[in-house]
């Protein structure tokens, strides 16, 4: 494409799109949408139960039946899917995170509710073991508390299966081992699940934004002081992010993650421009933690910042956006439309 140099002023003057409400809308470069929308949600056992998150306001943990209630409002939004969290209880923790695939676990039980009382809606599934691990972290550790790269894929493995087989559409491997998408692919095909989606988490870094979610599922308490810096990325690190997202895409991951969200939007915009596949971003819950208590305190309009965050992300590049916003975008939107 020839480069065209603009003439000077007056002869162009870019403030004449702008003068119009019909003129901006036409050259507009990016649109947000519903269809752009993931919303992450938080299960929990027994019935009727509602428990809000201290550290993000307006995110609540619901048991499964009010889940699924839920689940009707994000249909009629147009909200194309959910992400699912379970929020496990500290007698359903081990060592080794078995729980993470137990054919009536809660979050195997959740995906077989949502699919039957809204099969349209796609749902989401974490693979990862934090939230069935005693100590807090995504894998299996030796006695030095290191997480073990082979034995915890074999695990992860066993999780995606299990939830597959409850119908789960899409599988997200959050926990940054090495080879798991690979292995879970092969698992995936030989068990005829050919049309489960691979959502990787290919480039998580280890971010410091991510501690009111950890406060939701439960496993803050657990990881204490510890952290993940020897399997999820090093913020430093952009051609790093590049090579594990090619890796994925090599072994069989249908969408990659960057998370977070928007201290890392050149990430997006690398992966997207540079490999042009369907690129995802989380915009985590440190990032909604305070949009909301900025708004809270009057600092900033909360529904301005919150729309102008998200279409930064897909101006950036991404296809979809898990955001803890997206009910509240979408009936934004909505009422916009009239």
């Amino acid at each position: 494409m020839q480069n065209l140099t603009p003439r000077a002023f007056p002869t162009t003057r870019l403030r004449r799109n702008r003068a119009s409400d019909f003129s901006r809308r036409l050259v507009r470069e990016n649109q947000l949408t519903p269809d752009n929308l993931i919303y992450p949600v938080f299960v929990l056992e027994g019935e009727g139960q509602r428990e809000q998150v201290p550290s993000m306001p307006g995110v609540e943990r619901l048991s499964i039946d009010l889940l699924v209630e839920q689940a009707t409002e994000l249909v009629d939004l147009g909200i194309p899917a959910v992400a699912l969290f379970p929020v496990v209880s500290a007698e359903k923790k081990n060592l080794s995170g078995s729980g993470a695939w137990d054919s009536d676990g809660l979050a195997q039980r959740a995906v077989r509710a949502l699919k039957k009382a809204q099969p349209e809606l796609g749902v989401i599934t974490d693979v990862a073991l934090d939230p069935f691990t005693t100590h807090g972290q995504d894998g299996i550790i030796d006695n030095d508390g290191y997480v073990l790269n082979d034995v915890t894929v074999e695990a992860l493995v066993s999780q995606a299966l299990s939830h597959a087989d409850a119908g789960a559409d899409v599988v997200a491997p959050s926990d940054m081992m090495d080879g798991r998408i690979g292995a879970i692919r092969d698992a995936l095909e030989n068990a005829g699940y050919v049309n489960t989606r691979i959502l990787a988490y290919s480039a998580k870094y280890a971010s410091s934004y991510y501690g009111p979610f950890r406060d939701a599922v439960g496993s803050a308490a657990n990881l204490g002081k510890g952290n993940k810096s020897t399997y999820q990325m090093d913020p430093a690190n952009s051609d790093e992010a590049l090579h594990e997202v090619v890796m994925d895409l090599s072994e069989g991951a249908d969408m990659v993650m960057i998370k977070p969200g928007m201290p890392y939007l050149d990430i997006v915009y690398r992966v997207k421009t540079e490999l042009q596949v369907p690129t995802f971003v989380y915009q985590v819950s440190g990032e909604y933690a305070m949009h909301m208590a900025a708004a809270k305190n009057g600092w900033l309009d909360g529904d301005a910042v919150m729309m102008e965050s998200l279409m930064a992300m897909r101006r950036a590049g991404a296809d979809g956006i898990l955001t803890y916003f997206a009910v509240r975008a979408a009936r934004l939107m909505r009422e916009r439309q009239g």
